[in-house]
């Protein structure tokens, strides 16, 4: 049996984190916080989204807080992805596995109805099995929707699996269904907080791909 990737999207295969800080300090800004820079970002950012807020606050916010910082998140956000492109590389590693004759997903957290026609939009859907986005209200983790994922995947072993993502629950949620995962540092999180999750980081997804593949045996 052949390996199988699960490619994240936000932070991973697109490189939209300039976007995802210019909407989050827009969000902070709804409820008179002030804006971070990305390092600042990288130092705090974890999931569950509140979790991030509450570092950042300091307290946890309120549901009304949460609301408007969501929902704030969300229509910045998707002003600024329009500027954002593919992380450099991901066409030719995308074609190159599948032309090996090994399969590929993507799995978001992204809200699935938003996803697809993204992923289309950017014209890279024909190389994934299946795209998957989050279902259900924003805020939560990664892993519930990964067991989903891969159960809907036919003839694929999760032993066999490597999740690429750029956030340590990218990797918790690869641990959850007994995957493998590597971490990219051009995304959501600083390389110590990474390192931090104990699984392979690498600073492109050409070399995330080669790892994949040393993993594969």
């Amino acid at each position: 049996m052949r390996t199988h990737l699960v490619w994240d999207w936000n932070g991973t295969l697109l490189d939209d984190i300039n976007a995802v800080i210019g909407a989050s300090n827009a969000a902070f800004a709804e409820i008179g916080l002030p804006p971070i820079t990305l390092e600042k970002y990288r130092e705090l950012y974890c999931i569950p989204i509140p979790r991030f807020y509450e570092r950042l606050m300091g307290r946890a916010p309120t549901d009304a807080e949460w609301l408007v910082m969501d929902n704030a998140f969300h229509r910045h956000y998707v002003e600024l992805r329009a500027a954002c492109g593919l992380t450099d590389g991901v066409e030719e590693l995308l074609t190159g596995w599948g032309a090996a004759g090994r399969s590929q997903s993507l799995l978001s957290m992204y809200g699935h109805d938003e996803l697809v026609p993204v992923v289309r939009e950017y014209g890279i859907e024909r190389h994934f099995v299946r795209v998957d986005g989050r279902t259900g209200p924003s805020g939560g983790t990664k892993a519930a929707h990964m067991v989903r994922h891969l159960a809907a995947l036919d003839g694929v072993d999760p032993a066999r699996t490597v999740v690429i993502g750029d956030a340590v629950d990218d990797a918790l949620a690869a641990a959850h269904v007994g995957a493998g995962a590597i971490l990219y540092t051009g995304g959501s999180h600083s390389r110590t907080a990474l390192e931090a999750a104990g699984v392979p980081v690498v600073d492109s997804l050409a070399d995330a791909v080669r790892l994949a593949e040393e993993m594969s045996g």
